[in-house]
């Protein structure tokens, strides 16, 4: 239309020759030159055309767009798929697909170094927390401890109680279980769980006692971040926001039995279904390279025991964590180890909060069990 009413063609001569009416004609003549002829584009840029079903949910899908995984990367497009079906989005995944591919923005051109180490070599650990909504509508906080190998990729979570010593002790003994063996170092946060004291220029001078007596069975060595150091907390606390923001937000929980579950499957897919766009292959598959790295996992769960160094007070009691436990008088005044067993520990401490007369056999015995874990030094 432009061309024809540029060679002096009448409105009404190119209105016959294209089939359109005048005023469309005059109104397409007036317009600011045509300067490129590629129609997909410019219906793109002018938004012509049927609206998406996701626009509703722009809002939605920008702020999935800026969550990392834990190579601190964009969420992939099927993970916010997942994210906005669990808010209940009843479109297809075309649309999704064509709409994120449309919001990324495909002109950032800074350049990113990833720090790879060697087969075998690192694994990262950290605690962290989130607020679930369940599907009844109630809130609860929920705890995890993440597990990674650097090199594959290979992570490992479990949900926890609390983040104290004895629970990352377990945990890391757990997560190198499912790993199949142990790296040669272990990298953590700095938290009191870690490194006590440490000098001006970060050396650690004093440990915490029971995380490091764990790393020193299993002979992996610890690596600490320097306070304040974002460069060197960054891929351990990538490795949170990739479990918060790829599993976490994008589902819904029937209950805690439910998570779980569903923890267990989303594990299941993340090491051996999708494939990392680090490496681009999965971690089960590039864990092949690295399990011959690995060293044998010197302790079991069911059979690991923390150790705490205790004292057998005057009245023959041993105190741990508030509780009290009864001993044989021969042990009083010793220095020795409490092999702190989870299980073990669990039914002795259920045993005496519900003992009465009619169990007092079982008690001593359950006793008599506890002081020949006492070694005296």
């Amino acid at each position: 239309i432009q061309t024809l009413r540029g060679a002096k063609h009448t409105v009404d001569d190119v209105a016959a020759h294209t089939g359109l009416s005048a005023r469309t004609v005059k109104r397409i003549a007036g317009e600011p030159a045509v300067s490129s002829f590629d129609d997909a584009s410019e219906r793109k840029r002018r938004g012509i055309g049927r609206p998406s079903k996701v626009e509703a949910w722009r809002v939605v899908v920008e702020g999935l767009i800026k969550e990392l995984d834990s190579e601190g990367m964009p969420l992939l497009s099927m993970e916010i798929l997942r994210g906005l079906r669990a808010k209940k989005f009843k479109g297809g995944k075309s649309a999704v697909y064509a709409f994120v591919a449309g919001l990324r923005d495909d002109d950032d051109d800074d350049f990113v170094t990833r720090f790879d180490g060697l087969a075998g070599e690192f694994c990262q650990h950290d605690f962290g927390q989130v607020l679930v909504r369940f599907a009844d509508k109630s809130i609860r906080r929920v705890r995890f401890f993440a597990s990674r190998l650097k090199y594959s990729r290979f992570v490992a979570i479990t949900i926890v109680d609390d983040e104290t010593a004895e629970t990352i002790s377990r945990c890391v003994v757990e997560h190198y279980g499912r790993f199949g063996g142990v790296p040669l170092v272990g990298v953590f946060d700095r938290p009191t769980t870690i490194a006590l004291k440490w000098t001006s220029d970060c050396v650690v001078t004093r440990w915490n006692p029971m995380t490091a007596g764990t790393m020193l069975e299993l002979g992996v060595g610890i690596e600490v971040c320097w306070p304040r150091s974002g460069n060197q907390k960054g891929s351990v606390e990538n490795l949170v926001g990739f479990v918060k923001g790829s599993f976490f937000k994008q589902r819904v929980f029937n209950d805690v039995v439910d998570l779980h579950e569903q923890l267990v499957e989303w594990q299941h897919e993340v090491n051996e279904v999708v494939p990392c766009r680090a490496t681009g292959v999965t971690p089960r598959a590039r864990m092949a390279e690295e399990l011959p790295r690995l060293r044998p996992v010197k302790l079991s769960p069911s059979t690991f025991a923390v150790k705490l160094p205790v004292v057998v007070r005057p009245d023959a009691c041993v105190v741990h964590d508030g509780h009290s436990y009864q001993l044989l008088p021969k042990v009083i005044g010793r220095v020795g180890t409490l092999y702190l067993m989870k299980e073990r520990y669990a039914e002795l401490a259920d045993l005496r909060s519900r003992a009465g007369s009619r169990d007092t056999a079982r008690v001593s015995e359950l006793l008599a069990r506890l002081g020949d874990v006492l070694r005296s030094n």
